[in-house]
């Protein structure tokens, strides 16, 4: 059983992890040879001030 955890900077809509899920569970299915109800995926989404790049926060980037 594939059990996936996807991390996401905040801000995506319901529709949008609808579709990444959909998609990523197809393309899980279709690598590892299981069928959809044996994938399991958690989202977690975090906040642009937990996460930095190259030592500086995603909320302190330029826009």
């Amino acid at each position: 059983m594939p059990i996936l955890q996807i991390h996401l900077i905040e801000g995506r809509t319901v529709e949008q992890k609808r579709a990444l899920v959909e998609k990523v569970t197809q393309a899980v299915c279709e690598t590892v040879n299981v069928t959809p109800e044996h994938v399991k995926i958690i989202l977690m989404d975090m906040a642009r001030h937990d996460y930095a790049t190259a030592g500086i926060l995603k909320s302190d980037e330029q826009k």
